[in-house]
């Protein structure tokens, strides 16, 4: 079944979907980015090379986050089912806007709902919360591939 989801992804409906995905979690990587610290402060605090981390670590997130969706919405046609790993590109995102956004936003957030602590400095800006990011990313994409290796067509025999 990864071959027929992969083949779907060659489709025009799938190749723009895939555009559409991408630019809108190239959009919210890059404004959490800049909501933690601007990229102009990240090089005189941290260097350059921390920017080239975290600029290269938004295009592979949003590619791979993307492809999950693609995948999972191609699970969805092939098996008439979504897959257990499609919410972790969601999970992600919104770790992101718990951890990177600034620390007044997410202590005023998180004490409207009842919780009083919050992380207060991010080590280079942020950068192990995107890689926690990316690793759930990783293992949505596991789950949703692992769906489509041993998944099962909608047809019932």
């Amino acid at each position: 079944m990864i071959k027929l989801a992969l083949e779907m992804q060659k489709s025009k409906k799938f190749l723009f979907l895939n555009g559409l995905y991408f630019t809108l979690f190239l959009i919210i990587f890059f404004t959490l980015d800049y909501l933690n610290m601007p990229y102009s402060q990240m090089i005189t605090t941290y260097g350059t090379y921390l920017v080239v981390i975290n600029i290269s670590l938004n295009f592979i997130m949003a590619f791979l986050t993307s492809l999950m969706m693609n995948l999972s919405s191609s699970m969805m046609i092939l098996k008439g089912k979504e897959g257990k790993g499609s919410s972790f590109g969601f999970f992600s995102v919104l770790f992101g806007i718990m951890t990177y956004g600034c620390t007044t936003c997410v202590i005023a957030f998180f004490s409207t709902i009842g919780i009083t602590l919050s992380v207060l400095a991010l080590p280079f800006a942020g950068l192990p919360y995107k890689l926690i990011s990316l690793a759930l990313i990783f293992l949505g994409l596991l789950i949703v591939l692992r769906s489509l290796k041993h998944g099962s067509c909608k047809i019932k025999n």
